[in-house]
């Protein structure tokens, strides 16, 4: 599963309606390789497809496939808003390392079950 808070909710369905987004669209959370730590997380709007897990909490649905699910089965979604601006922050229990920029991490193993490399990419 995967949490949003209450806060993420409100912050994106706010942006939903700045956008003229219908009922029909909900937030769509993602994996992608790329980024320092071989992983990367993204969000967009979007409609659900077959085999989409679908989520809905605090008025909001929240839609994963199966392979972004494996890696971030368990994580929490939240919206922070301090001195340096706001922006959308994910907690992965599944993330074995991250980068400092946030978006981007690493896991044990990969959805087919390799073993994921140590290094985050980059030089130490």
């Amino acid at each position: 599963m995967i949490t949003l808070s209450e806060n993420a909710a409100g912050k994106l369905a706010g942006v939903m309606q700045e956008k003229g987004l219908d009922s029909e669209h909900a937030l769509r959370v993602f994996v992608k390789g790329g980024g320092c730590g071989g992983m990367q997380y993204g969000m967009t709007f979007d409609q659900a497809r077959e085999g989409d897990e679908v989520y809905e909490q605090h008025g909001l649905r929240v839609l994963v496939d199966s392979t972004s699910l494996f890696y971030i089965e368990g994580a929490t979604i939240d919206y922070v808003d301090n001195l340096m601006g706001g922006g959308f922050h994910i907690d992965n229990p599944q993330a074995t390392s991250s980068c400092g920029c946030g978006s981007s991490f690493r896991t044990a193993q990969s959805h087919t079950g390799e073993e994921m490399p140590e290094s985050c990419g980059h030089a130490h």
